[in-house]
């Protein structure tokens, strides 16, 4: 069965002022949803991220590598998360994507994983 990553992006801007009680209802909603996914046997792998400001960009031009503080891309949504998902195909992969609670005000990107023999 191919797998999918379902990659979470959302403005994590918004979730600088996110008041206690809004903070667990966002958790609870992703703890209920994890565990839709492990009831159906969907679930292969998932991680929450720690926010941008702790990522470090990694390149390597003519043999030099450098580093930059931050994520890759300058854009409003950054990756927050993933889960993998282990679908029979991309429209299954898509509704269980769309049930993602960050899918809410934020995106879904599913991409299917490579598969090396």
């Amino acid at each position: 069965m191919p797998k999918y990553a379902a990659l979470i992006y959302g403005d994590m801007t918004q979730y600088a002022n996110v008041s206690p009680e809004d903070g667990a209802k966002m958790m609870k909603a992703y703890e209920d949803y994890t565990q839709a996914i492990q009831s159906a046997g969907v679930m292969e792998g998932g991680e929450g991220l720690q926010p941008t400001n702790t990522a470090t960009t990694v390149r390597v031009h003519n043999g030099e590598i450098s580093t930059t503080d931050g994520p890759f891309a300058e854009t409003k949504e950054q990756l927050g998360g993933f889960y993998i998902l282990n679908c029979k195909d991309l429209d299954e992969a898509i509704e269980w994507a769309a049930k993602i609670p960050g899918a809410n005000g934020g995106s879904i990107e599913v991409r299917p994983v490579m598969e090396y023999e």
